[in-house]
């Protein structure tokens, strides 16, 4: 059975378009923050500011269970010039939600008013707000801050808003389902001079290109085929003009895995290739490795919960497994690994042609938040049963 849960839509858009027009990046969402402890406070919940710097987190306790649950909304937008041209378009400029974080505020503001209300629970609910998930992560700094010794929950949950499923659709895995994401920046040194005269000079860029086509080989040829991972060089810097042989020469990588023994083996090899490629050259090369996030691992009994709830919000035929882990990465990997939950996917495509995630013409769907609220509530509500729940 699909349950319907209303919703006042009018009240949430304009929720979302305030916080849309008003973004702040990671640990400086001081606006966004306070913002969000007012209507929650208003609405009666017991409001902990302050963890990770501009996190917060909003208790609401109804009845008499020892029972506990956390739901948690990222809050930070990114260093993006908006190009959608909408009435309610960021009114700072180079800073704009591109990722839907304004959405997933909204959505669980939505839900936390109709909690409040509704009162249809025995058990603890902590609403977690959580700055810093696009830089930073701000998952585990509120760890690192006392979240789950000061707000204890029995599991915890996320969603995250995808502009490339359809409408209204729940997808979700249990097992990993977002990798683990590394940087590394390779800096090859080398002599510069004449263009003209190249044998007077050591090329780093030429030292680079080998690099980057030898790092080709680092997934195809040392791991097996069916150990998911990805290396990729985003950026490649050397020179300025056609004549001049630079100095130096910059390339920056980013890298995605699951299995810790896979994540070693990609930065030993990582390193051989710059290291041999370089010496080759008869030039110096100082490598930067950088480990970010881990895979975002989601627990078997929490996802299946999730999935149950998605069914009697969305419908079954709107439900569907992920059939392969992603290789995106998301800062609730630190809750998922400290708590037993699960993170799941809610789509919000309008057309074929809607903006991917942090484009700068990405605009979040607003008809998606009664949907988002009604899955929170019934989540909620469902892991934290009243005698008399209705």
């Amino acid at each position: 059975m699909t349950i319907h849960i209303p919703n006042d839509m009018p009240e949430l858009v304009a929720i979302r378009h305030h916080l849309h027009q008003h973004p702040e990046l990671g640990l400086s969402e001081y606006g966004t923050s306070e913002y969000l402890a007012g209507m929650l406070s208003t609405l009666g919940y017991e409001v902990t500011r302050g963890l990770a710097k501009t996190g917060l987190v909003a208790t609401l306790r109804n009845g008499t269970s020892n029972r506990s649950l956390g739901i948690r909304a990222d809050i930070d937008a990114l260093p993006i010039l908006e190009e959608t041209g909408a009435a309610h378009a960021s009114k700072t400029d180079g800073l704009m939600h591109a990722c839907g974080h304004d959405g997933h505020m909204t959505m669980l503001l939505g839900a936390a008013r109709l909690l409040a209300e509704r009162r249809n629970f025995d058990g603890t609910i902590h609403l977690i707000f959580q700055p810093a998930e696009e830089n930073f992560g701000g998952a585990r700094l509120m760890i690192e801050d006392g979240l789950f010794e000061r707000f204890p929950c029995d599991a915890i949950f996320a969603l995250h808003n995808d502009p490339g499923l359809p409408f209204g659709e729940v997808h979700l895995r249990e097992g990993p389902i977002m990798a683990a994401v590394d940087e590394c920046r390779i800096v090859v040194n080398g002599r510069g001079g004449h263009g003209a005269e190249p044998q007077e000079t050591a090329d780093p860029i030429i030292a680079g290109a080998s690099i980057i086509m030898a790092l080709q080989t680092v997934v195809s040829r040392n791991l097996h085929p069916l150990d998911p991972a990805v290396v990729t060089v985003g950026a490649f810097h050397g020179g300025q003009a056609s004549n001049v042989i630079p100095e130096r020469a910059e390339m920056l990588l980013t890298i995605r895995s699951f299995d810790p023994k896979v994540r070693d083996l990609l930065e030993a090899r990582i390193r051989a290739v710059a290291e041999g490629q370089v010496a080759s050259y008869g030039m110096s090369v100082s490598i930067e490795y950088e480990r970010g996030y881990e895979p975002t691992v989601n627990h078997a009994a929490e996802t299946e919960f999730a999935r149950q709830v998605a069914r009697r919000v969305v419908g079954p035929a709107k439900v569907h497994d992920v059939p392969r882990p992603m290789m995106g990465s998301e800062d609730f990997a630190y809750m998922l690994a400290e708590r037993p939950g699960s993170y799941f996917f809610l789509g919000t495509r309008r057309t074929q042609k809607d903006p991917p995630l942090h484009h700068p013409r990405y605009d979040f769907n607003d008809d998606v938040l009664p949907i988002g609220a009604a899955l929170w509530v019934e989540l909620a509500e469902s892991w934290l049963p009243a005698s008399n729940r209705a």
